[in-house]
């Protein structure tokens, strides 16, 4: 090869790329294998990443501090470009990564080529997602708590409200509404502690475990670790290379939290058909129909519900993407960002709209209130009462059932019966037996822990005003 056929080390050729091919890249090959169309959102963390880089490699005295001034002066600079939208994202470097070093070797020449020392693609993209997934993290905790505390105000608003309760989608026992509300925070907090426990896993640094292998320079990865904010280090080198576990649970967390909106979704888009009744949706979440002018539908609430399905396949195409993979790392693992990415940004939407529309909801009392004492919701109740006496519960819970047979052949509610009908079915039983009977006194008959009892829930909605305090 001649002096003119070398190849020029200043040319702007991928940096991934060394002396050792012999032709350039075919163009369809740089489409196939771009990834900066959807993982140049990584950038803020690249450059944090390469910062933290920077400096650990000074302070190893790998990099004179000038030079790591130089590097940190130049991705400041990058970084500004890429806020403002002039940064030039060019597919055939492949990814963000490469772009912005490449550009940072434009700028500084062979003292921007010091910077990938001692780290490889892998680690580095590895220890950007880890950044970018603990933010995202952070985001919908914050998230999430916002939908508790939208709850929470529900509380107060509807404190007198008595609902029926459903199993199998027929009415079973009467709540009081708080009692409904607690259950939605208690979901969206197990979601928050999920994805704290998770956040643990994802909060360790891989940077420095280089390609698979580690690198034989004197790096300190604990310098870089503690720069950057993570809690400790990603202990063994083949291990970081191949890891995406902390993307699948991760995204395991979000599919459980879309399970939880889209059942919520559920349930209030039943509540609000003139069948139930029972809420009206506020109407700037709602949309109508292009040919039935007196629809007003529940679009936002069903696009949650459908969004859900999203997160889930997510989920599916991650396990199917790391399924059978050998060690250490291979190119798959690019295909983790899209998913994972989309999977985000639909939880966040849908948070994003979750709260306000909680917040301004409002409950049909006078609809359910009508209808309230329908479905015998004072019938287990009843059975209770009947044990308090001595009654045995399955003797008890047969009795019951021919008395709301009985009340059903006359269209009565239960305590619409005559001592005489209660009487036919338990001699002993007398005038006192209407003290459980009816909605209202089926709900102060409540007495444990956990349970709708008024007391009960009262102290639970204060515990939570506790809990979701502002800090």
């Amino acid at each position: 090869m001649s002096q003119t056929d070398q190849p020029n080390p200043d040319s702007a050729a991928s940096p991934s790329r060394s002396g050792a091919f012999d032709a350039a890249v075919d163009r369809r090959v740089e489409r196939f294998t771009e990834s900066i169309s959807f993982d140049h959102r990584l950038y803020r963390q690249d450059i944090a990443g390469s910062i933290a880089h920077a400096q650990m490699l000074a302070d190893q005295d790998i990099l004179t501090a000038e030079e790591c001034q130089q590097i940190i002066a130049g991705l400041t600079e990058i970084k500004s470009q890429l806020d403002e939208g002039s940064f030039p994202l060019r597919p055939e470097l492949e990814d963000i990564h490469m772009n912005i070093e490449q550009a940072l070797i434009d700028k500084l020449g062979d003292v921007g080529r010091k910077l990938h020392t001692g780290r490889s693609r892998n680690d580095q993209v590895s220890t950007d997602m880890r950044l970018w997934v603990r933010d995202a993290i952070d985001r919908i905790d914050a998230a999430l708590k916002d939908l508790q505390s939208a709850f929470l105000c529900r509380c107060e608003l509807d404190a007198e409200v008595i609902l029926p309760a459903y199993t199998h989608l027929q009415r079973a026992q009467p709540v009081v509404a708080p009692h409904y509300w607690l259950a939605y925070i208690e979901k969206f907090q197990r979601d928050r502690d999920r994805l704290a426990d998770c956040r643990k896993r994802v909060n360790l640094c891989s940077l420095g475990t280089a390609a698979l292998a580690g690198t034989t320079l004197n790096i300190d990865r604990d310098n870089s670790a503690r720069r950057l904010g993570f809690e400790g280090v990603v202990e063994n080198s083949i291990d970081s290379s191949s890891d995406r576990d902390y993307l699948l649970e991760t995204c395991f967390c979000l599919s459980t939290i879309g399970i939880h909106l889209s059942g919520w979704a559920e349930e209030w888009i039943l509540w609000s058909t003139v069948e139930f009744d029972f809420i009206s949706l506020p109407h700037e979440f709602c949309t109508g129909s292009s040919i039935m002018p007196q629809k007003i539908n529940p679009d936002v609430l069903e696009l949650t519900r459908g969004k859900s399905a999203r997160v889930i396949g997510s989920l599916q195409t991650l396990l199917v993407l790391t399924k059978g993979l050998p060690l250490a790392y291979n190119r798959d693992l690019q295909e983790d960002k899209r998913p994972f990415f989309e999977a985000i940004d639909t939880i966040e939407g849908c948070l994003e709209v979750a709260a306000p529309l909680v917040a301004g909801a409002r409950l049909k009392r006078e609809s359910i209130e009508s209808r309230l004492e329908r479905g015998f919701l004072d019938a287990t109740t009843l059975m209770e009462f009947l044990i308090k006496r001595g009654t045995p519960q399955r003797k008890a819970h047969h009795l019951i059932g021919g008395l709301v047979k009985l009340a059903t052949e006359k269209t009565v509610t239960l305590s619409q019966l005559a001592v005489e009908d209660f009487q036919s079915f338990d001699a002993s039983l007398d005038e006192s037996v209407y003290s459980v009977l009816g909605v209202a006194n089926a709900v102060a008959a409540f007495q444990s822990y956990g349970s709708t009892a008024p007391t009960r829930v009262e102290a639970q909605v204060q515990r939570w005003k506790t809990r979701l305090k502002p800090v």
